[in-house]
Parts: structure tokens; sequence; C-alpha cells
């Protein structure tokens, strides 16, 4: 099922990648597209679908995941979108892990559904998963560290070993 492009609207700050003609995964950087995610307990919950990006800043904010059948939710809400700093890159094994992302956290997850994405649906989103939700109001919502692309690209879950990965340009 191919889901349709996101429709544009007033206000919309954030764009699928594949959408977005003039732009690609940056150089040097994996493209996460297809690689299995993972809880902290290493248990499989799905694949990362797409890259969710911010096109003004030039910044990946989510990654869109299609949940596993085997969590049994209707194939209408299978995807989820996951803050990029909430997740550590293991390119070795092709992996993304997600410490907070628990089968509870997944049943309380918002589903994404290829539409607008509001500020209280990023709102929900970050309390399923237990993260620090930034002021609503805030001009700054994308600095803190749940959308920090560089954690993602040089953080490395510790079971797996401490190399970094250079991240200069992300998109």
């Amino acid at each position: 099922m191919e889901p349709n492009a996101i429709p544009p609207a007033a206000g919309m700050h954030l764009r699928r990648l594949r959408d977005l003609t003039d732009f690609e995964v940056a150089d040097g950087n994996p493209d996460v597209r297809g690689w299995d995610v993972r809880g902290n307990d290493g248990e499989k919950f799905g694949e990362v679908y797409e890259l969710i990006v911010e096109p003004e800043a030039m910044k990946v904010r989510y990654l869109e995941v299609e949940l596993d059948a085997s969590f049994n939710v209707n194939e209408r809400d299978r995807h989820i979108l996951l803050p990029i700093g909430a997740a550590a890159l293991d390119d070795e094994a092709d992996n993304v892990f997600v410490p907070s992302l628990t089968k509870e956290a997944v049943v309380n997850y918002p589903p994404y559904a290829d539409i607008y994405i509001s500020r209280e649906y990023e709102e929900a989103m970050l309390r399923a998963l237990n993260l620090p939700v930034p002021i609503a109001s805030s001009n700054d919502f994308y600095t803190g560290d749940s959308y920090d692309a560089s954690r993602f690209y040089t953080r490395r879950p510790a079971r797996l070993g401490s190399a970094q990965h250079p991240s200069e340009n992300v998109s």
C-alpha cells in the first residue's frame, strides 16, 4: 500500500523525504529506510519506512516506522513517528535502537496517517515515549535532545560498542 503524499497545508513544515525531489540523505550518513527498529531490549518493533524532514532547516526530524504485524495493530494504524534524537544508530547491523520504545509505549502511541503533523500530535508522541515535551509556543521546539540528529548518527547502544560516526551533514 503506497500512502499518498502528505498534503500541502497552511503551516505545513514537515515533509517525507521521498516527496522532496531536491533532497537526499547527506553524504556519509546511511539511508536507514528498511532498517529494523528495536527497543532497548533488542526486540524488533518494525522497520523504518520513511524519513520525515523539515525542509527549511534541512534536517530529519522523525523516523516513520511501520510496526511489525505481530503487534496486532490495525493496518491503518501501523505507522508511527519517532523523534530522530530518541534513536541510536547501529550501522554495522542495520538496526535503529530506541531505548524508550516499549510494548506499553506502542499501545499508547498516536498512529501516524500521512496527514498534517500538528504540535498536539508531536506532544502526544513525546509523552508516549516518556520524553520531555518542549513548551508548545516556543520557536525552539526542535532544539532539545529528542530532535538532535547528531545524537542519532553518533550514539550507539553501549552493548554494541562506543565507536563514533561523523555526522556533519544531516539531511
